[in-house]
Parts: structure tokens; sequence; C-alpha cells
């Protein structure tokens, strides 16, 4: 990919339009779920990765794939099992005898080397294998037997996870977690929904969708996302939002103080700062607002907040502390 390419300019005209017709695409595959559609397109032009999670046969799986076959992108799927190997996402090195019977070992590279990875159901493999993403969401680099090899970009990770009170489920590492850009709530569909996902999944005509954009494409509306101006009193606020998840602050609210034990990471706030330049860029603007922030907050931050002891037995969801704090944190 040239340098040219990756510099790519493209105007919020463009770029509304470009994200238009990828929802309207996936669209035609996909019944409802605009909210989970819309958040998982932030995910992929803000260069994130994002983390479903819903019961089985809610479309999770069948959103990811439509999504790559729209972009056009090298699509690879991960299941991942309880007997799921590190090696086994990542690749290995494999002993391989020449004509003259010389030996050597080549790199045999994983499934993670594309540029959209399914990670199917990534609960049901032990954390260990898990982990095995770290390097790739983080650093966009893999690093066998001392030898680091480079992903080539784009590169997302969009994972689906069943909720974890379902049988042969594992938690995911918390420094994982902090790793995906939102964690989106995947929601049963409506009655009108459901009978027109029956409708057409049942019957000889099913959805096809075709090319919106591709890779080249989804960089340059990346780099467009860099350069939205936001103001000074909308990143404060950022801040303060975020500052304001930890217990031991002065501004929690005091459901963070009764049931939060960890709060969001930096990374909580980058999450809310592009989320909600894309945001506005979605809707034609050019310009942040506290509305922005707030759009994408939710799905920021449910993952990074970890509950103590008293807020698992309450009953009490992250959801319902980040409404409180969206409340509570003044815009100035």
């Amino acid at each position: 990919m040239t340098d040219q390419v990756l510099n790519e300019d493209i105007s919020v005209e463009d770029f509304h339009d470009t994200a238009t017709a990828i929802i309207r695409e996936v669209g035609k595959v996909i019944v409802g779920q605009d909210d989970v559609v819309r958040h998982v397109l932030i995910c992929v032009i803000a260069g994130g990765h994002a983390l479903l999670e819903g019961v089985p046969g809610l479309g999770k799986t069948s959103l990811i794939r439509a999504l790559g076959h729209v972009l056009d992108l090298r699509f690879s799927r991960i299941q991942f099992t309880p007997d799921l190997m590190p090696a086994d996402v990542t690749g290995t090195n494999i002993m391989e005898e020449d004509s003259d019977g010389r030996r050597a070992f080549r790199f045999q590279p994983g499934p993670v080397f594309a540029n959209l990875i399914l990670a199917d159901e990534i609960n049901r493999a032990t954390p260990k294998t898990q982990s095995a993403l770290l390097e790739a969401m983080q650093e966009k680099t893999v690093t066998v037997a001392n030898q680091t090899y480079r992903l080539e970009p784009p590169f997302f990770v969009l994972a689906t996870q069943n909720p974890l009170e379902m049988e042969g489920t594992y938690p995911l590492p918390e420094a994982q977690l902090d790793r995906f850009m939102f964690k989106i709530d995947v929601k049963f569909p409506t009655p009108t929904e459901l009978v027109a996902i029956l409708g057409r999944t049942t019957g000889i005509e099913t959805g096809h969708a075709e090319q919106a954009a591709n890779g080249q494409r989804i960089i340059a509306m990346g780099n467009l996302v860099r350069k939205v101006p936001i103001a000074t009193h909308i990143t404060d606020y950022v801040a303060r939002l975020t500052i304001a998840t930890h217990p031991d602050s002065d501004t929690a609210s005091d459901m963070v103080k009764r049931y939060v034990r960890y709060g969001s990471s930096p990374r909580g706030a980058q999450s809310l700062i592009l989320g909600a330049k894309i945001n506005a860029l979605l809707a034609g603007r050019f310009n942040v607002s506290f509305d922005d922030v707030k759009a994408v907050a939710p799905a920021a931050l449910r993952h990074r907040l970890l509950l103590n002891f008293e807020g698992q037995a309450e009953g009490i969801t992250t959801d319902q502390v980040i409404t409180e704090l969206l409340g509570k944190v003044a815009q100035q």
C-alpha cells in the first residue's frame, strides 16, 4: 500500500456518503440492529476493535461477515474453543527440508494475518489463548521466536462473546478488554424485526450486500477523523467524565463510590474522543458536541468499569453507573 493511498484526502461529504453506503449495504443482510451497526462502523473507521456481546443466534457473526464483504477486506475467522492454542492464532515456525536435504525453520502465518479478524465466541477459549491477541490489537505486530512480523493495515479485531453466566465461558483478561474500543450489547430483535428476519432467512430470497468501500477508503476516513477539531471544553468534559469513573476521585458519583472497584483507563478517554468525532462526521458535521460524547459513552466505558463485590451482588450494571455519571458530570 503506497504512501499516496494512505494519505488520500476525502471531504466530509465523501465521508458521510461512504458511511451511509456501508450502513445501507450491511442492512441488506442484517435486519435492525442500527445502533450495533453504527458502533461497529465507528470502531472500524477509528482503527479500533469491537467486542459484541449477546446470546447466540442474534446475528453477531453474520454482521461481521457482511461488513467484511462490504468493505472488500481480507477476512479471517477464528473459532475460539477451550482447546485452541496461542500458535493457532498467531502462527508458528515449522521445519522444512529443501531439495538438497537441508533443513530450516519457516514461519507459517496464523489466521491473525488478515485485515478483518472475526474472533468468534472469544470467551470460550482459555485466558492464555485470548491473550495471544494482545500484541496484535495494540501494536499491530506479531512476535514469534523473537522475530516480529508487522500486520498489514487496515487491521481490526471484531470479537463476539456470549454472556459470562452461560456454560463453558471464561472471563476476558482486563488488559484485553481495555484494548477493545467499544463493547457493544446486541439486543434481542423487536417483534417486527423478528418477522423480517424470519422472512429473509427461511425463504428462497436472501439479502446480498455489495461492496461499498475498501481498505484504502477506510484508512482515508480514519485520517479525516484525526483532522476534526475538538473544542477545549469538550476535551475537558471527557477528561472529567473519565476521572469521575474512579471511586477514589473527589468527583466520583455515589454509585461509583459504592459499586465500582476500578474506573476507566486513558484508553477509555481516547475512545470517547475518537468515537465522538466519528459520530459528528456521520451526522455530516465537522464539529463535536457534548451529545456526540454521550452517544458513544456507554459503548466506550461499559467494559472499562469493574464492579466490586457489592455491585455484582446487587445486580448493578455498568450502564446504570454510566447513566448516572452522564447526569452528574457538569458540562462546562
